[in-house]
């Protein structure tokens, strides 16, 4: 495999976590798109600024540096028409590891205006720049904090409105189904994860900022990065923002390819992290994780996590075997997730277990007994970082566990998976709503709060459930700060075999083959689920 660039190792590679795998050969990369993937300020400003392909690229005179400066800012969106959508303010997220920072009055101020929160009369009342316990933030209200992160309140009191979509993209070559999608850490932005091996990234409509919803039209990728082979896995960046292009990367993992860092700006490959196995063959992680803070890749192989360092790509790496002595988590991991309020990772494997780990060392806190059906395919943590909810493949439930006392099941959640692909599942950023799709083309929304207080293993209903696709709904991204829920659909189809005539002709008898019944539907769909006023109000105007 040859170097394109100094800073770029490797060749093209593939993305997400799907056990399928597409026919044909590779194809070849597309032609390069003039990419943009930033907030809409910057859309705005286009015709100030020079277009972003003429932009000077980052790695042009300068080394790779994905250890990201502290003074890039958090991911802040300022979205336009907001005076017409109701604010959930009693809802309003904390970070555990933001409890007792200070920040200078100035920054709080901008942050403020940049997530449209409180105004200036509001931050004033915080004090000045006074230092707060985590204790004190946490008696103080809403209204009294200098900026705390605020959304939209998600209203599923109905059924999801559609706004827009991508199908004709996924048209080109036969059986390009779906295989995920997720949203940017700020919200700017959406990559999917499709059959043909190409992560496609799409700006968020700039009509939803002007609340010209009657304008929506089909969207189109900004970008697309081809990979050679399926792609495994794929993550972004988590303190990802399109306000510093230096943090808009997407990690990905493909079949007998090294681990890529793509450019989410621009598109181009920054970086590879080459893992080895003891015959000092490359073999391929299977599953991505960031950690909290992007300095290190976690990556998952079978019956071993290797850690990369961000800031030193190549084939470096710290690895931990999930297996010692023969005891552990055996098999393949395919899936990682971080605790947002502890120093512990945990580990989906094909061998049907869940294991916890610590950040440390690796060293095995906790391995959960087997309940799934299937392999374990995804992981979520809730906000509080107190349950863990896991699904499987061929698994008709959703598990929610108590992380307080390892072991033990609050309750499921049912859903129909009758194959081996991946099915997302994704929370709202309160912990209240969990939204999954299924292999009929279903979408279930579950209110989490209206679980047994007892937690006796209770089945937890749907309270909605509609029709989101023709074929199998297996992507599911729910958008950080604004009710907006994306789905993506399709899975591998194959055909029937049909009754023949005896009376028919040879080439009768020889169509033993029918695609009858067969339910094609490729496409990534962004739905509103919010309050129909805000949105139908708007569409008028």
């Amino acid at each position: 495999m040859s170097d394109p660039e100094p800073s770029s190792e490797g060749g093209g590679l593939g993305g997400t976590g799907q056990e399928a795998e597409a026919d044909g050969e590779p194809p070849q990369e597309g032609p390069r798109n003039s990419p943009y993937c930033g907030d809409q300020q910057k859309m705005e400003e286009e015709d100030e600024a020079p277009p972003a392909a003429k932009q000077p690229r980052l790695g042009e005179g300068v080394g790779l540096d994905l250890g990201f400066s502290a003074t890039v800012t958090e991911a802040a969106l300022a979205v336009g028409g907001s005076q017409d959508i109701v604010l959930i303010t009693d809802k309003v997220l904390s970070h555990p590891e933001d409890n007792g920072k200070t920040s200078e009055k100035g920054e709080e101020e901008e942050a403020c205006f940049q997530n449209g929160g409180e105004n200036k009369e509001t931050v004033g009342q915080t004090g000045g720049g006074e230092d707060k316990t985590g204790d004190e933030l946490e008696n103080t209200s809403p209204e009294g904090t200098a900026c705390q992160p605020q959304y939209l309140g998600l209203d599923f009191s109905h059924n999801p409105q559609t706004l827009t979509g991508s199908w004709g993209e996924y048209t080109h070559c036969p059986e390009n189904y779906l295989k995920g999608c997720k949203w940017a850490p700020d919200g700017s932005c959406i990559v999917s994860n499709s059959a043909d091996n190409v992560l496609r990234v799409y700006n968020l409509p700039p009509e939803l900022y002007s609340g010209s919803w009657d304008l929506l039209s089909e969207m189109s990728p900004v970008l697309r990065m081809t990979e050679g082979d399926t792609i495994y896995d794929y993550c972004w960046f988590p303190k990802m923002s399109s306000l510093g292009p230096e943090t808009c990367f997407i990690a990905s993992s493909s079949r007998d390819n090294p681990v890529h860092i793509w450019d989410a700006f621009y598109g181009d490959l920054r970086a590879t992290f080459r893992p080895y196995n003891h015959l000092d063959e490359l073999t391929a992680a299977h599953s991505l994780c960031f950690s909290p803070d992007g300095s290190q890749l976690y990556c998952g192989f079978e019956k071993t996590v290797r850690v990369f360092y961000t800031e030193r790509p190549g084939r470096d790496c710290e690895e931990r075997p999930t297996v010692v002595k023969k005891h552990g988590q055996s098999g393949i991991i395919s899936c990682l997730a971080f605790s947002p309020s502890q120093a512990v990772y945990v580990c989906g494997s094909y061998s049907r277990t869940v294991g916890l780990y610590s950040c440390e060392d690796g060293s095995l806190l906790a391995l959960l007994p087997q309940r799934h059906h299937g392999g374990v395919t995804h992981l979520l943590f809730s906000p509080d970082g107190y349950h863990l909810y896991t699904g499987g493949r061929k698994d008709p439930e959703i598990l929610c566990w108590d992380l307080r006392d390892p072991g033990r099941v609050l309750f499921s959640l049912p859903r129909t998976i009758n194959t081996n692909q991946r099915i997302y599942f994704d929370l709202d950023p309160s912990g209240r709503y969990l939204v999954s799709g299924d292999t009929e083309g279903m979408m279930s929304v579950w209110d989490t709060l209206t679980a047994p207080p007892d937690g006796n293993e209770a089945v937890l209903q749907p309270f909605l459930q509609f029709q989101a696709h023709r074929d199998c709904t297996n992507g599911i991204s729910i958008h950080p700060f604004m009710p907006l829920v994306a789905s993506c659909s399709g899975q591998r189809q194959f055909p029937w075999p049909t009754e023949s005539d005896d009376s028919g002709s040879e080439s009768e008898e020889e169509r033993v083959m029918s695609s009858n019944g067969i339910r094609e539907d490729n496409a990534l769909v962004l739905w509103w689920a919010g309050p129909l006023g805000s949105s139908s109000e708007e569409g008028k105007q």
